[in-house]
């Protein structure tokens, strides 16, 4: 579960990069962050995570508190940033096990978490390969299995279907789906629409910092009272903020 009360945070002193937050992501759901470039999308995952501090407000996950109990806090999650061009002298398996360390996985489990994930993401034969020579594809599979190592109870993925091939987009999707129909959460930023449609529970919608919808799609279409597509709908409440 994912909380944020009251979370603000500006640049400069003036741009309100998120104003005002309120949002709530329960257990056993997909939930979808959707926005146009500059809505405040990143900068809202970056305060989940703990890069970037709000200047006011509280964020909560599982109940641990980002700023105050943050080490807690950080072993609730999996987080997959929006660019995968990281530790690129690393090999894949250096990489993930790398992670495992960080996350504390014990030695007897990691070498079967590691092939389950390899193998999901048909990247056995690469995790002896550096990740500089990865294509941009295979460097988002690594930070995703890397991500998902400790087997986190919340998962956070910034734009996390970009450059995956359909056979590796399905399987994310299908593990997301996996994830939150087994009790726990999921938080993903996405602009494929016609992605978040399909797949979330739930969509938040920000623009300028602020939630301008957060429901389903199917209340999504009772609150415009339209049966046109996420796309319409998307785009005539962002076109007036």
């Amino acid at each position: 579960m994912i909380e944020l009360v009251h979370v603000t945070k500006s640049y400069n002193g003036t741009i309100k990069a998120v104003d005002q937050m309120n949002l709530t992501v329960p257990n056993g759901e997909i939930f979808g962050f959707l926005g146009p470039n500059g809505a405040g999308k990143t900068t809202t995952i970056k305060m989940i995570t703990g890069i970037t501090r709000p200047d006011q407000g509280e964020i909560t996950i599982n109940g641990k508190n980002i700023r105050t109990e943050a080490l807690e806090a950080k072993r609730q999650f999996g987080y997959v940033p929006d660019s995968p061009d990281l530790f690129l002298r690393l090999k894949g398996l250096e990489y993930v096990s790398f992670m495992a360390d960080i996350y504390e996985v014990p030695q007897e489990v990691r070498g079967k978490r590691i092939l389950e994930l390899a193998d999901r993401f048909d990247m056995k034969n690469a995790l002896g390969d550096p990740i500089q020579s990865y294509s941009h594809g295979m460097r988002q599979k690594i930070m995703i299995m890397g991500a998902l190592i400790h087997q986190p109870e919340v998962w956070i993925l910034d734009e996390p279907l970009t450059g995956l091939d359909p056979k590796s987009s399905f399987t994310l999707k299908e593990m997301m789906r996996e994830h939150a129909d087994s009790g726990r959460s999921v938080f993903f930023s996405t602009h494929v629409l016609e992605v978040a449609e399909k797949l979330c529970d739930r969509v938040g919608i920000i623009n300028k910092g602020k939630i301008l919808f957060c429901g389903t799609f199917t209340e999504l279409r009772e609150h415009f009272q339209s049966e046109v597509s996420l796309e319409s709908l998307f785009l005539e409440l962002t076109k007036h903020e």
